[in-house]
């Protein structure tokens, strides 16, 4: 039994090939599920058609595709980020956060699956990512991360925490003096005592 086939099938042909297929593997799989159809003539001229629409859709697709990647090729995206401990961001740079700041810089839509990025950014700097619109097309993009400028009330803060760190040191030095002083009071005053009660004694002795 002839059979035009709808759909790409693994071991048995492409969309569009004409398979002769046996009439129980036709009625009980492919035709059920729309896989193919009994290839008569008008079938057939239909599905020619078909398949040159798409292919001619696909080439439109394709040659939007690389208009896009020469609008991307070689285009810097900037991102401003606030700082945290040991030079690293508050939070992180997405293929989302890029992908958004790419389309507002084509004017197009680019899906954040199709930016090339193992893991989110953490830290400044340049880096190179790869946008892939294609399994062919990749254009590669620079993404500057640069660290956000501190308002003046976090640099007052920054100015303020030397000095305070100064205070808190000076403190634990006045206060380890204290410490020392005191002792050595409390020695001296032990040490009078001491010498007092030797004296006391000496007394008693000649007394008796």
């Amino acid at each position: 039994m002839k059979v035009v086939l709808l759909e790409d099938l693994p071991g048995k042909g492409k969309a569009g090939e004409i398979k002769e297929v046996s009439k129980g593997y036709a009625k009980n799989f492919l035709l059920p599920r729309g896989l193919a159809l009994v290839a008569t003539p008008t079938v057939m001229k239909q599905v020619e058609s078909r398949l040159e629409r798409e292919k001619l859709e696909e080439n439109i697709d394709r040659d939007k595709l690389v208009e896009l990647a020469q609008q991307i090729e070689g285009k810097e995206i900037r991102f401003k980020a606030r700082m945290g401990a040991g030079e690293r961001l508050f939070g992180s740079v997405t293929a989302a956060d890029i992908a958004e700041e790419l389309g507002r810089a084509t004017g197009s839509v680019i899906d954040k699956k199709k930016i090339d990025l193992e893991k989110p950014f953490r830290q400044t700097g340049s880096y190179e990512v790869a946008v892939k619109l294609a399994s062919d097309i990749r254009p590669r993009i620079t993404v500057v991360i640069e660290e956000e400028e501190k308002t003046e009330t976090e640099k007052r803060v920054e100015k303020k925490q030397p000095k305070t760190k100064e205070k808190e040191k000076q403190a634990d030095t006045d206060k380890e003096v204290e410490t020392k002083q005191e002792k050595e009071k409390k020695r001296r005053k032990g040490k009078k005592e001491e010498k007092g009660d030797e004296e006391e004694k000496g007394k008693e002795e000649e007394t008796e």
